[in-house]
């Protein structure tokens, strides 16, 4: 009966998150915060989901099942990451910016290089 219990709130408390990521993949303004609600709370309801269902069924092996979320967690951090460096070199807009742009001096948005010796466009 109590782990039926937990993990009906795992289950429960996963799927909100993963309706909070959804919101805020419709309603927010630019590319970076929509990948910031997608990566970060679909992240943790997904993981949520997964406990849920590990502990609800009563797994004799649940190593499975961690390892999906150990992993899941680390190639959406990747992911993520090559998903802002791409939209930032192709000048996707910020908004509601504050203060200076801190990859200004890292990242070459106008050839979409880095500015630090990286490979080298071809119009070079």
């Amino acid at each position: 009966m109590m782990r039926l219990l937990v993990a009906a709130l795992l289950l429960a408390t996963g799927v909100t998150f993963i309706v909070i990521a959804g919101i805020g993949v419709a309603r927010l303004p630019d590319v970076f915060q929509r990948m910031h609600a997608a990566t970060k709370a679909g992240g943790i309801g997904t993981s949520l989901v997964v406990l849920g269902v590990l502990v609800g069924s009563g797994v004799a092996r649940p190593v499975t099942g961690i390892l999906t979320v150990v992993f899941m967690l680390i190639s959406l951090s990747v992911a993520s990451q090559l998903l802002a460096r791409a939209a930032y070199l192709s000048d996707a807009s910020v908004q509601e910016l504050d203060g200076r742009d801190a990859l200004a001096g890292v990242l070459d948005r106008e050839r979409g290089n880095d500015a630090g010796g990286g490979r080298s466009s071809m119009a070079d």
